[in-house]
């Protein structure tokens, strides 16, 4: 790779680094947010909730504003969106406000992830060059989402929550300012029409209205009317949606890809393990800080070494596996390990909140199971479909993984006091997270099942079959 190539990609890579970063960093600075600010389990998911329902919801239209402006506009617009979201989150001084900021990050970050994989596919062209530029790319953003929960907690505990944003301004800074004088100037291609931005807003607000209908089920006979507009809303969006899918010459979402199985599986299974693995990260520095009393920043560092087995899996193990099973049979022993660390955190619970047991459960699902699962969906997302639309059935998985991500949050935070009272993680919203996964192994062993029946020689007919000698 020559200088100037290597220059564009440390600019790619570190403001998908950051964004990575952002989605892990603030959950070990929950405590202290909900300390300042006086804010349930319930009200304080929707930092993430909105973060994540964003960035999922505008994923796709990101990716398209990036065909019609040019992925250099796309990107500085995303990136300065970012650094002023960022200043305003570590600035709040309403929890409405870091509410508010903290969506708009998402917003951000759905400008930031499709232009800077657009800028490196345009800027390293020769095959070999561009795989190994997406490699370290893909790194960066693995990394960022791996160190997320150490660095959120050593930050928040020496310097205040706040810096857990304001750490973004700087490096944001930086990166627009070298990316402004070094990416290259956006030529214009073959002329693409405008996104359908309609859709994509369509999708936000269905899942938000979706979301904040949960959150009411709690108190469901005072707030019976506001749950029943939710839904009528929901029925409202969603078949809007469908219609302009089905209508529109060039829609947001191609629904032929649905048409293959293995679409339908991952990405409804990447909907279950985005709910599972943001339920999870939110649920262990709930657990490790206010049940079994560590600092933030010990927390942190507890956690470090399966960010550490997470990076080590993907380069040593996973090729492995994935040359001796199929890409389902890898889904599968990837969602067993998911399941098999939720059991061990319900198992936690009922023994006394034992720290092996915790970070055994830590190994399976951040250090074994989400390098797995995450891996071989993405594979299974883009199988059996036309080449034409491999961008687009990239992009789903990643969507479906944050929309599922923020419903899956608020499905869960409705359980996290319900029968126990002393603790802030109860043993149903342990259940509930591992039902996630259950549905998840379950959905990919039937797939599996039916591929391999579909795959299996059919016996000829009775008539065709040569005589029995014995």
């Amino acid at each position: 790779m020559s200088f100037q190539k290597n220059k564009i990609l440390i600019i790619a890579s570190m403001a998908i680094f950051v964004e990575a970063l952002d989605i892990a960093i603030i959950n070990l600075s929950i405590p202290a947010i909900q300390k300042q600010f006086l804010v349930s389990n319930n009200q304080v998911q929707w930092l993430q909730t909105l973060y994540v329902l964003l960035y999922g919801g505008f994923l796709i239209i990101g990716g398209k504003l990036s065909d019609v402006f040019g992925p250099k506009k796309v990107f500085i617009a995303g990136a300065g969106l970012f650094l002023l979201t960022s200043l305003g989150a570590g600035l709040a001084g309403t929890f409405a406000f870091l509410s508010l900021s903290r969506a708009m990050q998402g917003l951000a970050a759905a400008l930031i992830m499709p232009s800077a994989f657009s800028i490196i596919t345009h800027t390293f062209t020769k095959e070999r060059e561009r795989s190994k530029a997406i490699g370290i790319f893909s790194s960066f953003a693995a990394v960022g989402s791996g160190t997320g929960l150490s660095a959120g907690g050593i930050i928040s505990t020496y310097m205040g929550w706040h810096w857990v944003f304001l750490i973004n301004v700087p490096v944001l800074a930086i990166v627009i300012v070298v990316g402004w004088f070094y990416l290259a100037s956006d030529t214009p291609e073959q002329k693409h029409p405008a996104p359908d931005l309609f859709s994509g807003i369509l999708v936000v607000m269905s899942l938000l209205m979706l979301s904040y209908g949960v959150h009411q089920l709690a108190d469901i006979k005072q707030q019976f009317s506001i749950i029943m507009l939710c839904v009528l809303g929901v029925v409202i969006s969603v078949r809007l949606l469908y219609v302009r899918l089905t209508r529109r010459s060039n829609p947001l979402i191609d629904l032929s890809v649905f048409k293959a199985p293995s679409v339908i599986t991952a990405n409804g299974v990447f909907v279950l393990l985005g709910g599972f693995f943001t339920g999870y990260l939110f649920i262990i520095s709930q657990l490790l800080q206010k049940d079994m009393h560590y600092s933030a920043a010990k927390a942190g560092l507890l956690l470090v070494p399966f960010s550490l087995l997470s990076a080590l899996v993907a380069k040593f193990i996973l090729p492995g596996i994935m040359k001796r099973l199929t890409t389902g049979q890898t889904g599968v022993l990837g969602m067993s390990f998911m399941l098999t660390g939720g059991l061990i955190l319900i198992c936690t619970v009922f023994v006394g909140y034992s720290l092996p047991l915790v970070l055994l459960s830590a190994a399976f699902i951040s250090g074994l199971g989400m390098t797995i699962c995450f891996t071989s969906l993405s594979v299974l997302g883009v199988k059996n479909i036309p080449k034409q639309h491999y961008g687009l059935a990239s992009s789903l998985g990643n969507t479906t993984y944050f929309l599922g991500a923020g419903v899956g949050l608020s499905i869960l935070t409705l359980f996290m006091e319900k029968g126990n009272e002393k603790a802030s993680v109860s043993s149903l919203s342990l259940f509930i997270l591992s039902i996630y996964a259950l549905i998840g192994l379950v959905w990919l062993i039937v797939y599996v099942v039916n591929s391999t029946n579909k795959n299996a020689p059919v016996p000829l007919p009775k008539s065709q079959r040569l005589p029995e000698v014995f």
